[in-house]
């Protein structure tokens, strides 16, 4: 039999043809036809044996991902949904073997998730865009905003989100503030937590991994009387991958001041304990969630000053809480739904920004140490109404408020303004300074906002979807987005889109009001960050097996605010353009392919060159094999090409990588046991995310010059059992 792959190598397995390929964009069309045409045969030599019930479990293990409320606040059939959006169901988070929403997110189309220096958190950079702490992507967990207003995104102190009490992630790729309002200008992810109904029943489950990681967890759906009961606990801890960093920022202060203070090379501290959990009570028309994500002993990654830091550890506790009313007859022709929401945040962070040795102005004994603690509560009221008496018409109408607050703060070092130590610069010497030289002081924000959607369908194929939103801030002013989408049911198969809209992100607490840092100052005049887009889609249902999906978009960014000269500026702009491409196969009624392509190439405004730090190839190709006796196979190919540096960093362009991740499992969704086992990363590829370029004359080097390594080859096994 002639090998289908075009080289004559195992998909699986490096060969030279396909190591001599893998870092050029050629390359992409070789991995995938290898990897197709070897799961061709595979599905042919099982197609023979398969029954009936094999179909109908093969399509179960994808769930309802042909619809999606998220692109109009309404459920609809994704195909026609006015937007680029993505739908990932429980059954597609078992299949990839993901345990963690990062892992899950890196399989959308534009979306690849990179680390932040700040404790290794992730940065979603979503078509090109890798600005500061990624604030442009709103992420919400059943609607409510993650975001934390310190430095406008999902809190510096991350610490990974489970997925185990995840039915459903619906991701808008593109703008989306003229309904979410802020932070949605790259994307917005809506997690969807599971109902009484998605459990069914009790599960417990536990799960031994590499990097000494240990997790159990329990769920439970019911009844209660008339009350639906859905609860969801979790614990665990790891040690985390303990890659190495090979030379540091310290390892540059001691080339220019002739000390050895320079722990690297030496690994990372990724290290953490865990907890989760959630109770969600549902009665008619009412719904009440309560949800806890509480992170301890969470590493500082390569150090929160890019020195190596094996001591420092934060903490992050989030607490939410929800409770909505739905009702889709109110009245004739009319629809409600109203949520309050609450939600608490806070940080703790004992820190060491360079360790024991170091020469700052004077030498620090035991290390220059940094404690910042922070405080934040939300509350939200939101109310929707859906009008839908007139012919042809869907009209939604929305009002609601947010009150942020950052009501405190703490903060003690052993050092002053100008780096200099206090006293010896040794534990002893750290002085509580947070009424004297907080690095922010408390602060508040009120936010009104009021929008209009009509969904007019023009006539029985095309559909016009017209939206306008208005938020007004009580420090920064206020900002008006609207979008615009045509839908054309070009034939029974066939849809089209054509869309328009802007978005918004806000100045951060950190931004504006930032003080006592020689290098970081606030700037309370700030405007919002601005962003207009222009996509266009096309869906196919090729044949009752294939489906296919592209689109391509051009956006500019405006207003980015950017650090010069120390104080936070809006100066920035970009602008970018892309092409994402999708297609999912049923082979057989035992082997489903699925996969995506995505291009970006975005540019900065102020150098007219590559925005750098972000791939401009993406490959995510996935193949869901059901075996006999109940086993199901699942392996997965993420490729990221190489990646640009800024203008002015010399260092040659982070080289792009392949992993390649397997997973055998049995079904979780029938009574008595099942079990998996996933290897990630098979091949032990060497993957990088990149690091800023912040040589200057005061700092002539990079602090982190090789850039961040990722963990290589893993592996976890796991154990569920379902009453």
């Amino acid at each position: 039999m002639n090998s289908p792959c075009p080289s004559g190598c195992s998909p699986f397995l490096p060969t030279p043809a396909c190591n001599q390929v893998r870092r050029h964009p050629r390359a992409v069309a070789a991995k995938l036809v290898c990897l197709l045409g070897a799961s061709a045969l595979l599905g042919s030599a099982w197609a023979a044996g398969s029954t009936g019930e094999d179909e109908e479990e093969l399509a179960q293990a994808f769930g309802d991902q042909a619809t999606i409320s998220i692109a109009t606040g309404a459920k609809q059939p994704i195909s026609r949904a006015p937007a680029v959006a993505t739908v990932i169901t429980a059954a597609d988070i078992e299949a990839m073997g993901a345990t963690d929403l990062d892992e899950v997110l890196e399989t959308v189309p534009g979306f690849h998730v990179a680390r932040s220096t700040q404790g290794y958190s992730p940065l979603y950079v979503v078509r090109g865009v890798n600005l500061g702490f990624s604030p442009q992507v709103l992420v919400q967990v059943n609607g409510v905003p993650l975001t934390a207003v310190f430095a406008g995104n999902r809190g510096i102190v991350w610490g990974s989100y489970p997925v185990h009490n995840i039915a459903r992630i619906e991701v808008l790729r593109g703008p989306g503030s003229a309904l979410y309002g802020a932070d949605a200008v790259a994307g917005v992810i809506n997690i969807i937590t599971k109902s009484a109904a998605d459990i069914d029943g009790t599960v417990v489950g536990a799960r031994t991994g590499s990097f000494h990681t240990h997790d159990g967890w329990a769920l439970h759906g019911g009844q209660w009387g008339p009350v639906q009961v859905a609860a969801y606990v979790r614990v665990g801890s790891t040690e985390g991958a303990r890659s190495i960093i090979e030379a540091d920022a310290q390892t540059g202060f001691d080339a220019l001041r002739g000390t050895h203070a320079s722990l690297a090379p030496g690994p990372v501290n990724n290290g953490r304990d865990f907890i989760d959990g959630q109770l969600d009570l549902s009665l008619e028309n009412w719904r009440w969630r309560l949800g806890l994500n509480d992170r301890d002993n969470v590493g500082s990654g390569p150090g929160i000053a890019s020195a190596l830091d094996p001591r420092g550890t934060s903490r992050s506790q989030r607490l939410m809480s929800d409770l909505s009313y739905d009702n889709d007859h109110i009245a004739p022709n009319w629809a409600l739904n109203a949520q309050l929401s609450a939600l608490h945040y806070s940080e703790r962070s004992d820190l060491f920004l360079y360790p024991a040795g170091a020469k700052i102005g004077g030498v620090y004994t035991d290390g220059m140490m940094g404690n910042p603690y922070k405080w934040e509560r939300h509350h939200r009221l939101g109310a929707t109404a859906t009008y839908s008496g007139w012919q042809n018409h869907r009209i939604r109408l929305g009002l609601g408020a947010h009150w942020a607050e950052m009501y405190k703060i703490k903060n003690t070092r052993n050092s002053n303004n100008n780096f200099t130590p206090i006293g010896t610069g040794s534990l002893a010497d750290l002085v509580d300074v947070s009424e004297t030289r907080p690095f922010i002081r408390p602060h508040s924000r009120q936010v009104r906002y009021a929008y209009v959607q009509d969904e007019w369908q023009l006539v029985p194929d095309w559909t016009l979807t017209a939206g306008l939103r208005h938020d007004d801030y009580s420090d920064f002013g206020n900002t008006t987005n609207p979008r615009l989408a045509l839908v054309w049911d070009a034939a029974y198969n066939l849809t089209a889109k054509l869309m328009a809209g802007s978005a918004f992100r806000p100045p951060s607490f950190t931004e504006m009001f930032a003080v006592n840092n020689p290098v970081v100052t606030g700037n309370p005049n700030l405007k919002a960050e601005k962003t207009h887009t222009v996509e266009a889609a096309v869906s196919w249902q090729a044949t009752p097996a294939w489906q296919l999906g592209a689109n391509v978009y051009h956006f500019r960014m405006d207003d980015i605010i950017q650090l010069v000269s120390f104080v936070y500026q809006n100066t920035g702009k970009l602008t970018g353009n892309g092409v994402e491409l999708e297609s999912a196969w049923t082979l057989s009624p035992a082997v489903r392919l699925s996969g995506n392509y995505s291009y970006q190439y975005t540019v900065d405004g102020a150098t007219s060159h590559d925005a750098g730090s972000a791939p401009h190839h993406q490959v995510y190709a996935r193949l869901d094999w059901r075996l006999p006796q109940n086993w199901s196979l699942h392996t997965q190919v993420n490729w990221i090409s190489d990646q640009t540096r800024v203008l002015s960093d010399t260092r040659s362009p982070l080289a792009g990588y392949n992993t390649l991740d397997v997973t055998l499992r049995t079904p979780a969704d029938k009574k008595g046991w099942s079990t998996a086992f996933s290897i990630r990363n098979l091949l032990d590829a060497d993957v990088r995310e990149p690091t800023t370029y912040d040589y200057s004359a005061a700092h002539p080097f990079i602090s982190l010059p090789n850039d961040l390594p990722m963990p290589g080859r893993s592996f976890y096994v796991q154990g569920t059992y379902r009453f």
